[in-house]
């Protein structure tokens, strides 16, 4: 969507690991390196940066590839600059619907600027993207991501939860990307599923969803 159907990107210069930790510092031995994908059983740092997203499918959707998603960046690290881009082939529409300890949050085009960000701000999109991709008859493919909390030339840990609405008995999930394993939590219903990752790294995540 930044998630999931969308790109985003975040640009971040931070002085140090202590200045970004919540809870214990960090160590170097955190950091995930360029290319490298860490999927985390827990978060050295429970109380950082988290990144949550809810998705909206309905039939409408189906025909269309349009879909609704409501997005949270919550306790972000601080920054005097922060750029949250998205797909400008897919995104139709962006507001900015909650917006603390931020200085300024505007939207430019397909993606949002934000200045002056404090420790622990909250940032909350509204959206309309053309992310759902037909594969086959009766098949859909959704796209989430890529995710990260860059720091300097490495990745931080974080915490992402993606969680996907559908009227009761619409769809199902025939696989995720990445399976579910130590840092990868799938919960499935019969409106919907969830996400629930913990990883350091560049991650993209992928639902494959077809009727029941």
């Amino acid at each position: 969507m930044a998630v999931f159907l969308h790109r985003r990107v975040w640009a971040m210069a931070l002085a140090t690991l202590a200045t970004v930790a919540a809870g214990r510092p960090l160590e170097f031995d955190d950091i995930a390196r360029e290319g490298e994908l860490r999927l985390l059983a827990e978060r050295p740092d429970p109380e950082a940066y988290a990144y949550r997203a809810e998705t909206w499918v309905d039939e409408e959707s189906l025909r269309t590839g349009v879909v609704r998603v409501h997005t949270c960046h919550v306790r972000l690290d601080p920054n005097q600059r922060v750029v949250v881009l998205f797909s400008r082939e897919r995104v139709q529409s962006i507001r900015i619907t909650e917006s603390e300890g931020i200085e300024q949050a505007t939207v430019e085009g397909p993606r949002v600027e934000l200045a002056g960000v404090q420790r622990g701000a909250r940032l909350c999109v509204e959206l309309r993207s053309r992310a759902l991709d037909p594969v086959g008859e009766g098949r859909w493919r959704l796209h989430a991501g890529p995710l990260m909390r860059r720091y300097l030339d490495g990745y931080l840990p974080m915490q992402a939860d993606l969680t996907l609405h559908w009227p009761a008995g619409l769809l199902r999930v025939a696989a995720v990307e990445p399976q579910p394993q130590p840092g990868v939590q799938l919960r499935v219903q019969d409106d919907g599923a969830s996400l629930h990752l913990i990883f350091a790294g560049r991650l993209a995540a992928r639902w494959e969803l077809e009727r029941p």
